[in-house]
């Protein structure tokens, strides 16, 4: 574990329960624990940072994932199969992201996500919808997951701030689940993009394993919190929170595009 000191290492724990509980809310909790991380660690390898990071989400999301499945009408199938074609799709992703400029990218997703956000205030009955509990097996069907995988997978390669919102939005949007139920497949299908991340820096040696292991703790404590928050709370939290955190990657996005 690197040198740091005893405050340094409170913060990032507090930040790693933080970021679980949003990411099991409504995703993005990497919008508050990589920031955490590189402000903590500045004269560490951003690879490692990244290597840390993913170690460290992927744990608060699987415990949000089968609190989510254990109580939640979560088609876990459905989000497996997402999850899969995310995979895939972030590989691509990764492939083309050398040649792709961040500072292009920055203001169209910024334009996008104020899109989202306008939607969602005008639309209260978004996410509110009671088919969360259909099952994924018509064509359209079929179509629509590889669509919302494959694409969501292709932006975290790419560019990355924000993919678990995205995806909530996606799944609501694409497949008409509720703001809970798009949660729940959410984390199901972040586990399965986490682990193949998670596995490339693993054997790149760039995780810094006992940091992760500690800070884990911490995001997995609130990521099961969050998980049953949004569960009790409903649709109406989950879209409170959701507007919240568009708003705050809005303003981060705006913040690096300004500084970059």
């Amino acid at each position: 574990m690197p040198d740091i000191s005893l405050t340094t290492l409170v913060l990032l724990c507090l930040a790693a329960a933080a970021a679980g509980w949003i990411d099991a809310v409504v995703g993005g909790g990497g919008l508050l624990l990589l920031p955490a991380l590189l402000l903590g660690m500045p004269h560490v390898p951003a690879a490692h940072i990244l290597g840390t990071n993913k170690a460290v989400a992927i744990v608060g999301t699987s415990g949000a994932a089968v609190t989510y499945v254990r109580k939640a009408p979560v088609q876990v199938g459905t989000a497996v199969r997402i999850g899969l074609t995310a995979l895939a799709g972030s590989m691509a992703g990764a492939f083309f992201a050398a040649g792709i400029s961040s500072e292009v990218l920055r203001p169209v997703i910024m334009v996008v996500l104020l899109g989202v956000a306008a939607f969602v205030m005008l639309r209260p009955s978004f996410g509110a919808a009671q088919d969360g509990r259909r099952t994924a097996t018509r064509t359209r069907d079929i179509a629509a997951i590889v669509l919302v995988g494959g694409g969501i997978g292709f932006y975290d390669g790419l560019f990355g701030p924000g993919t678990g919102t995205f995806l909530v939005l996606a799944l609501t949007a694409v497949l008409h689940l509720d703001l809970v139920t798009a949660s729940a497949t959410a984390k199901i299908v972040n586990v399965c993009t986490n682990a193949g991340a998670l596995a490339i820096f693993a054997h790149q040696g760039t995780v810094l394993w006992q940091l992760a292991a500690l800070m884990a703790v911490f995001n997995l404590a609130g990521g099961m919190f969050g998980a049953r928050m949004a569960l009790r709370k409903g649709a109406e939290f989950v879209r409170g929170v959701l507007l919240v955190v568009v708003f705050s990657l809005v303003a981060k996005l705006a913040f690096d595009q300004w500084s970059a």
